[in-house]
């Protein structure tokens, strides 16, 4: 069970283009969280574990100390693309479909619309 999880884990920082900075931060949260493992693994599983048997309480401080360093999977700008996204969509739907949506359905538009605002912005 462990090793599966952890395959998901590294899977998923894989999957993300933002995987190098999202590594940094997660690589510098285990090294704290095994740091304060170490010092007292039974309140550490108290603290963190949310399990039965609160075996999961590494995963969760790990995940819980990136988010903290650097928002885990988002920047300030992407969520901003998101938010103009969201707003763009609600104004006309089939409109946005046709403009960013690139597949069959054109069920993809919000992710390209979101990928597209979010390059912008990084290129401004």
């Amino acid at each position: 069970m462990r090793k599966v999880t952890m395959i998901a884990a590294l899977a998923a920082l894989l999957a993300f283009p933002a995987g190098a900075v999202a590594a940094t931060d997660r690589e510098n949260a285990a090294k704290a969280c095994k740091a304060e493992r170490a010092k007292d693994p039974d309140a550490f599983k108290q603290k963190y574990g949310t399990n039965k048997n609160k075996s999961n309480a590494l995963g969760k401080c790990i995940s819980k100390k990136a988010k903290e360093k650097g928002d885990d999977d988002q920047s300030a700008a992407e969520k901003n693309a998101a938010k103009e996204c969201k707003a763009e969509r609600a104004k006309d739907p089939d409109a946005f479909k046709q403009k960013y949506g690139t597949n069959k359905n054109k069920s993809n538009a919000y992710g390209k619309c979101v990928s597209q605002k979010s390059k912008e912005d990084d290129q401004s």
